[in-house]
């Protein structure tokens, strides 16, 4: 059984992403882990890794829960594991995850040294589990070429099996190519895939943005799926608010305080995706009658519109059971620009 270690230098790489495209490329009996988990969630009474859980309902592993994760916590794991015992229980944990499976894919925590503390850091987990490590670069092409000057230096020192690289959300595919790819190669470092960015990877649904706020649904359920594209902050006067080009946009989100009845039912006109209602103010019930009958779902937050625009601003557009449409897009992408053979030859 082959197994490599998905790990990043820094947050939001794109790790998940890059496994669940990985895992829909392959065609190949594929199982998964992610030992130490860094976004916590509580369902069906009981704690999960967000992209843990997202991947064990893919791969139908729900079973195993308990051992796709095996600590959430550093003062946990600290008390629980010495570094023997820890190395052990990885070895169980991959050996029962991939039994009757030809590639065990591991996912490391949210940064390189994330765990470092409790010997999960990414180094250690290839090493303890005898892996194969894959880094996800992302970010403008100055970080890029940071990250690999990084990755050049302290692979070497580690005593890591290193596989190489694969190079996320690229702007420009065909400039990075020809301008900054061969002086990457140059350094030696195997590139397995540039993969260019697709704006409609950072879209989110509507029920996953009411998850994240723990926001009320006053209307609108059927629309919970509609998709996000553009944000409109109605905290300005209503002849201004008619006159921005945003209020015109497709698929918008419209944060707006419950009392901004105008603002409100004009959103209702346009094409819009859901209404956030701010200050816990109930909107009177006919502008309720009239986003049930259009499906666009009027979303009731006790926040303030600053507040609540910045919780919108801080989010990050996970990929969810329901993004069948992104689980499409992230096959294709890997398909078309990986070189899947040489990730698991």
């Amino acid at each position: 059984m082959k197994k490599i270690v998905f790990g990043s230098i820094h947050p939001n790489a794109g790790k998940t992403s890059t496994i669940v495209g990985v895992i829909n490329a392959l065609d190949k009996k594929v199982s998964y882990m992610k030992p130490f988990g860094d976004r916590l969630i509580y369902r069906r009474k009981r704690l999960w890794d967000y992209d843990a859980a997202l991947i064990a309902n893919m791969l139908k592993l729900e079973e195993v829960h308990d051992d796709i994760t095996i600590g959430f916590d550093h003062s946990k794991m600290k008390y629980t594991y010495n570094e023997e015992t820890l190395k052990k229980k990885l070895e169980e944990v991959a050996e029962n995850l991939g039994g009757g499976s030809e590639v065990l894919l591991i996912e490391a925590g949210k940064d390189v040294i994330y765990g470092g503390s409790v010997n999960l850091d990414t180094f250690s987990m290839a090493r303890q589990l005898d892996a194969e490590l894959v880094f996800i670069v992302a970010g403008d092409d100055d970080t890029i070429h940071d990250e690999v000057d990084f990755i050049n230096e302290y692979v070497a020192k580690e005593n890591v099996k290193f596989k190489g690289i694969i190079i996320n959300k690229v702007h420009d595919l065909d400039d990075f190519k020809s301008t900054y790819l061969p002086d990457i190669e140059a350094k030696g470092i195997k590139v397995l895939g540039v993969v260019p960015f697709k704006p409609e990877l950072t879209y989110f649904t509507v029920d996953y943005l009411a998850e994240w706020l723990l926001a009320k649904v006053l209307a609108g359920e059927s629309g919970m799926n509609n998709e996000i594209m553009n944000i409109f902050v109605g905290s300005i006067l209503t002849d201004e608010a008619f006159r921005h080009p945003i209020m015109s946009a497709e698929k918008k989100l419209v944060i707006v305080s419950g009392d901004r009845t105008d603002l409100i039912m004009a959103s209702l006109d346009g094409d819009t995706a859901a209404v956030i209602l701010t200050n816990n103010f109930v909107p009177h019930s006919n502008i309720i009658a009239a986003a049930t009958e259009k499906n666009i779902p009027l979303l009731l937050v006790t926040t303030d519109t600053y507040q609540t625009a910045k919780k919108v601003e801080s989010l990050e557009p996970l990929v969810s059971l329901r993004s069948t449409a992104k689980f499409d897009v992230l096959k294709n992408l890997i398909k078309d620009n990986v070189k899947m053979e040489d990730i698991i030859s």
